[in-house]
């Protein structure tokens, strides 16, 4: 958790974002979260009632702080999604939280927000064509199985292979990848793959989970990138997203290395990969 006090200190300090470009959202309400999770399970969340075995999967203690704070992340990437397209990109400094599933959480995620904004865009009639890229080491099985079955949503999920979840959902493009790809062939991967799917999907919003536990640093993660390659996956997300002219949301995702200072450089290295193309 302390990576989000650091994260925006930092961006202040290095003068990369103004304190008046921040904004902090209320707790999503439950319209909001409906829009993507069955309404048992959110009312049993908002009660702090959820089940023995679900906290569990969960990993997190329950309480009504908890419960709060991610209302708050979610409400701050469906926000986010309107300051994204008047300005063209936006972030969430918390959020990715893209292993809860429509009636499920999961590995310290209990609400999807990049799965709420994305159905909120689409059932508001914002937006009719949306592309998730999450590129977090940890595959988005939540995320997926959301939208298995709606053809408005584009998931793609590039991630260690053998990283948890060990029971992975099917993305409509997913990239497992071996234990060690360092820079060279994960870079490449990735062209490849955003060139064919910005071309097949022509989406009109991104949403990107952009995690940094690609680092070979990370002590969850299997693959090894440096900083300075996860800086180039990000400027390869972004190239695509200010090229095709189409907005994107960003939430940072995840972040497990030993030293505090690599998690919070990598993420802010993100926001600066998008401040040059988009300011």
């Amino acid at each position: 958790m302390e990576k989000y006090d650091l994260i925006p200190a930092q961006l202040l300090h290095r003068g990369t974002v103004p304190v008046s470009s921040f904004f902090e959202p209320e707790p999503a309400d439950l319209a909001t979260i409906v829009q993507a999770h069955a309404p048992e399970y959110c009312r049993q969340l908002l009660d702090v009632a959820l089940s023995p075995a679900m906290i569990r999967r969960i990993g997190f203690p329950l309480s009504a702080p908890l419960v709060e704070r991610e209302l708050r992340i979610v409400k701050g990437t469906v926000d986010g999604c309107l300051f994204a397209i008047t300005h063209g990109v936006a972030f969430n400094v918390a959020g990715g939280t893209h292993h809860a599933g429509r009636d499920w959480g999961e590995g310290f995620c209990l609400l999807n927000d990049q799965g709420i904004a994305a159905a909120w865009l689409l059932n508001s009639a914002i937006r009719q064509r949306v592309l998730i890229i999450d590129l977090d080491v940890h595959q988005g099985n939540g995320t997926a199985q959301l939208f298995e079955e709606e053809p408005r949503v584009f998931t793609f999920s590039m991630h260690g292979e053998r990283n948890f979840p060990f029971r992975k959902e099917r993305s409509d493009v997913d990239i497992g990848l071996p234990d060690g790809v360092g820079d060279e062939a994960y870079l490449e991967l990735l062209q490849y793959h955003l060139a064919l799917i910005f071309e097949r999907v022509q989406p009109d919003f991104v949403f990107y989970q952009a995690g940094v536990d690609v680092l070979a640093t990370d002590k969850l993660g299997k693959l090894a990138l440096t900083k300075a390659g996860c800086r180039k996956r990000d400027e390869l997300v972004f190239g695509y997203c200010h090229a095709a002219r189409v907005p994107v949301q960003v939430s940072m995702g995840g972040g497990y290395s030993v030293q505090i200072r690599d998690i919070v450089d990598a993420h802010c290295h993100t926001f600066e990969a998008a401040i040059q193309l988009y300011h």
